[in-house]
C-alpha cells in the first residue's frame, strides 16, 4: 500500500511538472498594452515643451493639448504658431477664432470634422467650385438667417 501511495505521488509530481502552464499564464496580454502607452507617452512636443509665444498663441489648445494623439497633430499646430506673427491682424484675429471653436468641439465633432475635411478634398474641382459658391451665399445672408437651419420665413 504504501509503495501505492509513493507511486501515485510520483506520478503526480511528475505529470505536474510537464504539464502545460494554466491558460492565463500562457497568454500575457501585458507586452502588446505596454508599447501602447509607451507610445502615447512618447507624443511631442508637451505642452512644456514649447516656447512661450507657442503657448500664447496656441492657448486655447492648452486643455485638449496632452490629449492630441499623434506628433502630427501637433506639429500641425506648431507650424500654424510658427505662421502666426507674419499673418495680417485679421488673418490672427480668424486664426484664434477657429482655434477657440475647435478646442470646444468634442473629441467626436472633431473626427467628423475631419472625415468631411478629407471627403470633401475627395471631391471634384468643379464639384468644390459649386461649395465654394454655395458658402458664400450662406455667408452673404444676414446673421439672424445664418443662424436659423430652417428653410422659409423665420417664425416670431
Amino acid at each position: 500500500m504504501m509503495r501505492r501511495a509513493w507511486l501515485l505521488l510520483a506520478i503526480f509530481l511528475a505529470s505536474a511538472a510537464f504539464a502545460e502552464p494554466p491558460v492565463e499564464v500562457a497568454r500575457k496580454p501585458a507586452p502588446k498594452a505596454k508599447p501602447a502607452a509607451k507610445a502615447k507617452a512618447q507624443v511631442r512636443p508637451a505642452w512644456a515643451e514649447l516656447t512661450a509665444e507657442q503657448q500664447k498663441i496656441l492657448a486655447p489648445l492648452k486643455a485638449d493639448w496632452e490629449s492630441l494623439e499623434t506628433t502630427e497633430r501637433r506639429r500641425k499646430w506648431i507650424g500654424i504658431a510658427k505662421r502666426y506673427p507674419t499673418m495680417k491682424v485679421e488673418e490672427q484675429e480668424r486664426v484664434q477664432r477657429r482655434m477657440q471653436a475647435w478646442a470646444k468641439l468634442t473629441p467626436e465633432q472633431r473626427r467628423l470634422a475631419r472625415e468631411n475635411y478629407k471627403r470633401l478634398a475627395k471631391q471634384a474641382p468643379q464639384q468644390r467650385g459649386n461649395l465654394r459658391e454655395q458658402w458664400a451665399e450662406y455667408q452673404s445672408l444676414p446673421e439672424r438667417e445664418r443662424q436659423d437651419p430652417s428653410p422659409g420665413p423665420r417664425k416670431r
